[in-house]
């Protein structure tokens, strides 16, 4: 069982950054698949970012693509997020999501276990 915490969300303008946070408890964090998602007002939740569990392999969205990077702190059980040259259309709120099994997951099928989520809004 694992249960995630994600912080760091706020206001920030655009071109802004902003680092985002997900703490895990349950000691095998540490071999899970993690990701981010994020879902703006009225549209579905997506894809942002995913990282495995040694941190060795990473993917990221086109729409994220050199503005974002996923990390990841095994030692600390956390995964963060980072934004750069943020926009107004990464407005949202931001999900971590994790799962046991390998292979870096771009559907929210993928993923058993979700966070409460954290909101992000950016100013034009």
């Amino acid at each position: 069982q694992v249960q995630l915490v994600e912080s760091g969300g706020g206001l920030a303008q655009a071109g802004g950054s902003l680092r985002l946070s997900c703490a895990a408890s349950g000691r095998t964090f540490s071999v899970y698949t993690t990701a981010w998602f994020r879902q703006a007002p009225g549209k579905e939740r997506e894809f942002a970012a995913a990282i495995n569990w040694s941190g060795g392999s990473t993917y990221v969205a086109d729409s994220v693509k050199g503005r974002f990077t996923i990390s990841r702190d095994n030692a600390k059980n956390t995964v963060y997020l980072q934004m750069n040259s943020l926009k107004a259309d990464d407005t949202g709120v931001y999900y971590c999501a994790a799962d046991p099994n390998d292979g870096l997951g771009l559907s929210r099928a993928h993923y058993e276990y979700w966070g409460q989520g954290t909101q992000v809004t950016v100013s034009s």
